[in-house]
């Protein structure tokens, strides 16, 4: 990286993260609900919403102890909504909003639910709502009132508790068959439906439970007070199960990831709000009305100072760009700019210096970057900044950080180099929205593309590689069916000009003549929709020295009605001190859907030369990935050594599968009601047949927000133990018991564990303490992490009707280090 590129500034009026939901005194802020602009413009679709979210913060009031309410939200239409008045948006994006309103997905319909994603205890990704579920009352029989949904949904957001029922294991044996629930006073009959018609049902020789075919239907009026997670539509259920009315031996999802704790314990004692709903003290009144806020997005206004002129691509047409370069003073090199066209790209890359030198006044080219963002309606809310550099501050930050936090501007950060580190973590701290830290800029600048939630108007960089070439640079780059459109190669080479060739699948070649060749960088654009298939690129070192050269190739979605396969890539804490390891997280989807059977690593590297790389899995196994086949592949980062680290992911598939997802989170659809002893039936639940799909071969590569460790000099390390084995199953053979896991390894998922304990116990709280439990196996092993394990055991005494526990814990070197495990 030359030094002319070490003091540029960056601005970029776009879409730009949101601060998170907030609990200030008893009141939640920060609550940002968004529209996908597939959703017509609708006025009765806001009002809707407003109406909702005030009976959501009345019954969030009541179930939390009259603790905590909803004091602030807002709404964020779309760009493309024109009709209305709204205020303007200023670090509101929808890519970071936690309550999304979109057009119904076709595996899920019109039902509500939560992505979750992480395990217990941690914060979901988002809620979802459709436009008919909001406008409609035909759901309200089914799911019950809207606001009571919304509290169910708020709790698999906020506190990451999870569902009390089962649609899969709807029923268990519990001194006979009990239906899956929280609590059990919930009361009700279970029937089969036969053509609207209800039966008794059919019991299974082999399970002794109920066929499939079986529901329960619970009676419209009860006394039980409890619990939302099951059943927020039952009038009487105001509140959350606690411990002494749950129901620990219900085979549900709240069982399974919270270690058979109850909501109410996991909201109180473990969430994100556990210190302040310790502390709060109850509302003497009612709380104010919720103050609700409707924003909209103006035209992305950009103005980028970038390295190399192929890093242009990523901005999209009809954005507006200006230039502001800073050393010891700050000028503007252009002003806001349109993009129409390739033309208006070049002329602002020949503005761009050549050299640079002199010092790096951070304010200087901060309070330039806000006159230049003025240009166009003579404010700057909503505006964004990202900021590059690759040197010391020479003034002082804090003298500009209270104009910066009350223009309203996004700042984003770009760090080149280890000398720019306390420079732009402190703009990361004070003021800006996201830190980039990477070597690799054109990969950086991708990741800040903003999006409104349309997916196929993004930028998606398919290839992201380079090496030290002294001859012949090749190789092949897969361009799938769903992508194509504005798909741009970019070449950036360290001396002087390769000779290049690209080839099509149908083998058209593109050469220099089809290209632009500036500022060191090669740029093909290819016309119109690129070809599917595999592209060919070599390019030849003419030079007499061996050069560094590298290639991105972006490209945008090939229609407007199939959304395009993307990334994206995040860890799960931005700082860390040693004491805990940290999480590597990939999603590949398709819009909503998770894309499967792909090959993803995560490459992480620190600016004092330490490097990791790690295949990244979405196997359920252990407590990074929290489920499986969810289409978010993850592992641990346990190797920690003090640094400040980017992080990139790169994704291959040669026939990836693009499956229905799992909604694991969201309200239990009620078939009827048992009303005066008779079963009256609700509207049947509307089919869906999303059958998974094959997409082909493509690659994809996303970059990260940077991250720092920072270990205390002499400080060891610690042991981490073996992950927990969360998929322990057992399955009785006659006089055996079979057992199945995946196996752990040595320090969480990294490496193989020394040996196995297995015991058992007819009691639920003895079987949480190992050594209160009898041994039954001691299995020495040598199964490498991620292998499907299995062992069998005589079982012939524990055949009588009680219930037993089995439990397995892991070793290493010789102590029980795991958290146990049992089924």
């Amino acid at each position: 990286m030359s030094k002319m590129l070490a003091g540029l500034l960056l601005f970029l009026c776009a879409l730009g993260p949101t601060t998170g939901i907030r609990l200030v005194g008893n009141g939640y802020t920060d609550i940002l609900v968004a529209i996908n602009p597939a959703v017509p413009e609708n006025d009765d679709l806001i009002n809707r919403i407003k109406e909702i979210i005030t009976s959501v913060s009345e019954y969030l009031f009541q179930a939390l102890d009259n603790k905590v309410f909803f004091k602030e939200v807002k709404i964020l239409v779309p760009p493309n909504w024109t009709n209305g008045t709204y205020e303007r948006a200023s670090t509101e994006t929808y890519s970071k909003a936690k309550v999304l309103i979109d057009v119904p997905h076709p595996a899920f319909g019109d039902d509500p639910y939560t992505k979750q994603t992480k395990n217990c205890a941690e914060e979901g990704d988002y809620i979802n709502f459709t436009p008919n579920f909001l406008l409609t009352d035909r759901l309200v029989d089914v799911y019950g009132p809207k606001g009571r949904v919304f509290v169910h949904e708020w709790a698999h957001l906020r506190w990451g508790v999870y569902d009390e029922c089962n649609n899969k294991k709807p029923f268990y044996n519990d001194n006979g068959i009990q239906p899956t629930r929280c609590t059990s006073e919930v009361t009700g009959k279970w029937y089969e439906l036969n053509n609207g018609f209800t039966q008794s049902c059919h019991i299974s020789a082999e399970t002794g439970l109920p066929t499939e075919e079986c529901e329960f239907f619970p009676d419209k009026l009860q006394n039980a007070k409890a619990s939302i997670m099951y059943m927020q539509i039952i009038d009487s259920v105001r509140a959350f199960c606690q411990e002494d009315e749950h129901n620990r031996k219900a085979p549900n999802m709240q069982n399974e990831k919270c270690d058979n704790k109850a909501t109410h314990t996991v909201i109180f004692q473990e969430s994100v709000d556990k210190d302040a709903l310790g502390t709060l003290l109850p509302l003497q009144a009612r709380p104010p009305y919720p103050q609700i806020r409707v924003l909209s997005r103006g035209n992305r206004v950009v103005c980028l100072v970038l390295d190399v002129s192929g890093s242009m691509s990523i901005i999209e047409e009809q954005a507006s760009v200006g230039i502001v370069t800073f050393s010891t003073d700050a000028a503007i090199l252009s002003g806001l700019t349109l993009i129409d066209g390739q033309s208006s790209r070049d002329t602002l890359i020949a503005k761009l210096p050549s050299t640079a030198g002199g010092s790096t006044f951070i304010c200087k080219g901060l309070l330039k970057g806000l006159e230049v963002l003025k240009q166009d309606n003579k404010d700057t809310v909503g505006d964004e900044i990202i900021f590059l550099t690759d040197g010391e501050a020479t003034d002082s930050v804090q003298d500009c950080l209270q104009t910066a936090t009350e223009s309203g501007t996004v700042i984003n950060t770009l760090a080149l180099g280890s000398d720019a580190d306390n420079v732009l973590k402190t703009m990361a701290d004070k003021i800006a929205n996201e830190a980039i830290l990477s070597n690799q800029l054109v990969d950086a600048f991708s990741s800040l593309t903003s999006s409104n939630g349309n997916p196929t108007k993004q930028k998606i960089q398919l290839e992201s590689t380079g090496q030290i070439v002294s001859d012949w640079f090749n190789g092949t780059v897969p361009i799938d069916g769903t992508v194509g459109n504005r798909t741009t190669f970019t070449v950036i080479y360290e001396k002087s000009s390769p000779t290049v060739y690209f080839e099509s699948p149908s083998s058209s070649v593109y050469n220099q003549k089809n290209a632009t060749d500036t500022a060191n960088t090669i740029t093909l654009t290819v016309p119109g929709t690129a070809e599917a298939g595999d592209w060919k690129y070599s390019f030849f070192d003419k030079a007499s020295t061996s050069q560094a050269m590298s290639l991105t190739v972006t490209s945008q979605a090939a229609r407007d009605d199939v959304p395009p396969i993307m990334v994206m890539a995040q860890m799960n804490q931005l700082t860390n001190n040693g004491n805990k390891p940290m999480m590597v997280f990939a999603e590949v989807s398709q819009k909503y859907s998770p894309v499967l059977n792909t090959t993803v690593w995560a490459y992480l590297e620190s600016d004092t030369g330490h490097s990791e790389k790690l295949q990244l899995l979405d196997n359920g196994a252990g407590s990074a990935d929290a489920f499986k086949d969810d289409g978010i592949y993850s592992r641990y980062f346990t190797k920690l050594k003090k640094g400040r680290y980017n992080m990139k992911v790169r994704v291959a598939s040669t026939g990836g599968v693009h499956s229905s997802p799992s909604r694991y989170s969201g309200a239990l659809y009620i078939p009827g009601y048992i009303v005066d002893g008779t079963v009256k039936l609700n509207p049947p639940k509307p089919p869906t047949n999303v059958q998974p799909a094959n997409v082909g071969s493509f690659t994809r590569t996303a970059t990260g927000e940077s991250f720092v460790v920072d270990v205390p000099v002499g400080v060891p390390l610690p042991n981490f133990p073996p992950n927990k084995i969360t998929d322990l199953s057992a399955e009785i053979q006659e006089d055996i018991v079979l057992l199945n896991w995946t196996a752990p390894g040595e320090d969480l998922d990294q490496g193989t564990a020394t040996s196995y304990e297995i015991r058992w116990s007819d009691d639920f709280q003895t079987s949480k303490q190992l050594q209160q439990c009898e041994s039954v196996q001691h299995i020495c092993t040598s199964s490498s992490r991620g292998r499907l394990s299995r062992t069998a055991f005589f079982g012939a005494q524990y055949h009588n009707p009680k219930w037993y526990h089995i439990v397995l814990c892991c070793s290493v070197r010789g102590q029980w280090q795991t958290e146990v495990s049992s089924v």
